[in-house]
């Protein structure tokens, strides 16, 4: 879980909120389009990270195997 990715969707959230406080419909939308974007980012390094665990898990396995 990337830090930066937690702050970008928190920033998106705010910025969304502020949108929905003045009634600026386009400051909201990008917020939430930011908040949305960032979340992928961060499911998308996690699962980037469960991938590597994976393969690093068959290698030692595979190691094991050849001993």
């Amino acid at each position: 879980m990337s830090v930066e990715e937690k702050l970008n969707q928190a920033n998106g959230a705010i910025k969304e909120g502020v949108g929905k406080v003045t009634d600026d419909k386009k400051t909201e939308k990008e917020g939430a389009a930011e908040k949305g974007v960032s979340k992928v980012r961060e499911v998308a390094e996690d699962a980037k990270d469960a991938v590597k665990g994976a393969i690093e898990g068959v290698k030692n396995m595979v190691k094991k195997d050849d001993k």
